[in-house]
């Protein structure tokens, strides 16, 4: 299943798998958005994030991990 910027829970689970040594409290929305687009499972328009979708994606993050 490709994931879409509107899956972030799934995105979610997903980096937090990928990067275990990262605290999604301290990251930055740059560096959020090359993960995401380095998830194999992703594949969407990197031009179609926006602060709202990446602050979503942060927070299902910080959720899954806590």
């Amino acid at each position: 299943m490709d994931m879409k910027w509107t899956d972030t829970l799934d995105i979610a689970i997903e980096l937090a798998e990928a990067h275990p040594e990262i605290d999604p409290r301290t990251i930055r929305f740059t560096d959020l958005h090359g993960w995401v687009m380095e998830l194999p499972d992703f594949d969407d328009d990197p031009n179609h994030s926006g602060e709202k979708i990446l602050e979503a994606i942060q927070m299902a993050w910080i959720d899954e991990v806590n």
